[in-house]
């Protein structure tokens, strides 16, 4: 799973990867700091299952409090994008190229109104950050789309094969599923069988609902410990009624992370509050965390960086986590529950066990829930937070 964070330069794109990874990237004041796409790992929470299960898991990768397990995604942090960009102004053509691969984007947004829609110091509009973003990412979808229309659609109608699958094949690079065509189709009535009499406004249709269907978006609201913030983000929402919009201060949560590496707090990612270690801490890193605490964390519940990782995964792509567990719940070399893998609801045990290993799969003969010790078939519907052994033969 890679989870895009997209934005006007600026914007606080690298903070926030940075506070939600803790990768070194460059941050900087300045348009296009950010060239070459950044890497990194962040994470997501789960409720942990040993707790239930009365031990102590060992995470491969990620960890767990006792409490919570922290999963972890892939972030990718790509160049400013500026009006224009799919028409290849700024970086655009190198920036929306590289978010083919994202399955959902993120997309940072100063709430504060300090920088323009360039990136530069000035009066900002969020409102328009955001219009001017979500324009360019349908623009580049049309574009795409545009290129081999006239003969894909020719092809489709012609030999008359399935719509949904030759849309999907052409353009599985999109990451584009059948379920996504066949959605789509159905919420704008368009006719399958005849494409070759779409009109110019049926295919921009189709493609900017595609694109809300196979990248959705989340607006993560940062900045907003700044003045005029709140008053920018309920304008926000109002615009927006049907975008998750999730507030946070990626500053404040660098912060805290750095903080607690250092060894000054103990803190642990998306909480509502730390603890000071009284005697390797000085009184202006007290003053200024305290001032985290009072104006943050107190305020918003958290500093929200972790909050829009969980509510990316979970709530936009409606992932569950699903635990592989045998009947002594360890692996072979003793680590208890060391994996936990992010699938796409609705995904059955058989899909389970193909995701595990394509042996796994073919010699699938039962799974058991290792909560209830009852068996499940191939065809089950696995839940968040589902502890599955799969039997082979």
């Amino acid at each position: 799973m890679l989870l895009g964070l997209v934005g006007k330069p600026s914007c606080g794109k690298s903070t926030f990867f940075k506070a939600a990874s803790l990768s070194d990237v460059l941050i900087a004041s300045y348009p296009f700091a950010t060239i070459e796409p950044n890497h990194g790992m962040g994470y997501v929470r789960v409720e942990a299952l040993c707790k239930e299960l009365n031990t102590k898991c060992n995470p491969r990768t990620g960890f767990c409090t006792g409490e919570t397990r922290f999963v972890p995604v892939e972030l990718m942090d790509v160049a400013g994008l500026v009006k224009g960009a799919s028409e290849g102004k700024g970086l655009g053509n190198k920036f929306l190229d590289t978010l083919r691969q994202a399955d959902m984007f993120i997309q940072i947004v100063d709430i504060s109104a300090t920088t323009t829609l360039e990136g530069q110091e000035g009066k900002g509009d969020p409102i328009a950050d955001v219009e001017m973003l979500e324009g360019e990412l349908n623009k580049w979808y049309e574009q795409i789309f545009a290129k081999v229309w006239e003969k894909l659609s020719r092809t489709i109608q012609s030999t008359k094969t399935d719509f949904a699958k030759s849309v999907a094949k052409q353009f599985s690079g999109l990451r584009v599923k059948e379920v996504d065509v066949n959605k789509v189709l159905t919420i704008l009535k368009l006719d399958p069988t005849q494409p070759t009499s779409w009109s110019k406004q049926d295919l921009k249709d189709f493609t900017r609902v595609l694109r809300y269907s196979t990248k959705p978006m989340l607006i993560a609201a940062n900045k907003a410990d700044k003045p005029n913030s709140q008053e920018n983000l309920a304008k926000l929402k109002q615009a927006f009624p049907d975008m998750k919009i999730i507030p946070c201060s990626a500053d404040a949560e660098l912060s805290q992370r750095k903080a607690a590496n250092a060894g000054l707090i103990e803190y642990i990612q998306g909480e509502s509050t730390f603890k000071i270690i009284e005697n390797k801490i000085s009184d202006k890193q007290k003053e200024a965390l305290e001032s985290i605490q009072k104006n943050v964390l107190d305020k918003f519940g958290s500093a929200g960086i972790q909050d829009v990782l969980d509510k990316s995964v979970f709530d936009l792509l409606k992932y569950i986590a699903i635990f592989p567990a045998g009947s002594k719940l360890a692996d072979s070399k003793g680590n208890v529950l060391p994996d936990c893998f992010l699938l796409p609801n609705k995904t059955t045990a058989l899909d389970f066990a193909y995701s595990l290993h394509t042996d796994i799969g073919d010699k699938f003969i039962k799974a058991i829930d290792v909560r209830t010790k009852q068996p499940v078939g191939k065809d089950y519907p696995l839940k968040h937070r589902d502890g599955i052994e799969i039997m082979t033969s």
